[in-house]
């Protein structure tokens, strides 16, 4: 069942197509931003598991963590926290558009997130490979003579498993935002009545850039 509206000058504004199991559009929507939240939620259990870690064995091995953190580079870490910040708002704007069916700034915004999202992942790619060319990789593979302190490798481990679930999520982040970009340049169908997919994308966004913001000053910072 398509529901149907109309705008003050008689044009037809975009709605979404109400599911049968639903009893109003409001419903529908308030489902989708429920089942959203919970599913952040679940996310959030994901890394918290990690981040105890972290705390476990920045616990028992300060010193180590302490000298393995000012091992990495700490420019290329703030530009991509002030990169993955600026997406942010980059795909707020997103939705503030599709609520008023500026259906192609909607895919202007959402396109400068992915953009952005390509930059925090090229920066990251360098990073990676700076490690991996004097060794300070994860566990057994360790291998760098300039800091040997037991713990060291545990730091790396945590490391490399904490940013390349992120990564991971920035990747999938990507995709989710993608299709609302391709679905704003070819339907043309966001409008007050129907930003719910932006909307749902933006806040898997800004779960990408929160968890990074704990991630920065724990790695780099500490």
């Amino acid at each position: 069942m398509q529901s149907s509206s109309h705008a003050a000058g008689g044009a037809a504004l975009p709605v979404p197509r109400l599911a049968g199991h639903f009893a109003s559009l409001e419903v529908q929507n308030h489902a989708a931003r429920l089942g959203m939240w919970l599913f952040l939620a679940t996310e959030i259990l994901l890394f918290a598991g990690l981040f105890i870690c972290y705390g476990v064995y920045r616990f028992l091995f300060p010193e180590a963590w302490a000298a393995a953190s000012r091992s990495l580079d700490l420019t290329l870490g703030t530009v991509n926290t002030v990169v993955l910040i600026t997406s942010s708002l980059t795909a707020a704007l997103a939705v503030h558009y599709a609520k008023e069916g500026k259906n192609k700034m909607v895919a202007v915004q959402i396109g400068l997130t992915l953009v952005m999202a390509v930059g925090f992942l090229v920066i990251k790619y360098f990073e990676y490979h700076h490690k991996f060319e004097i060794g300070t990789l994860p566990g057994r593979f360790y291998s760098y003579e300039g800091i040997q302190l037991p713990g060291v490798p545990l730091y790396f481990t945590v490391y490399f498993c904490a940013t390349a679930l992120h990564g991971i999520h920035v990747v999938i982040g990507m995709i989710v935002l993608a299709f609302s970009m391709v679905r704003a340049l070819k339907k043309a169908d966001f409008g007050p009545n129907n930003y719910t997919m932006v909307e749902l994308g933006s806040m898997y966004w800004h779960l990408v850039d929160l968890v990074w913001i704990f991630l920065f000053p724990m790695l780099y910072l500490v």
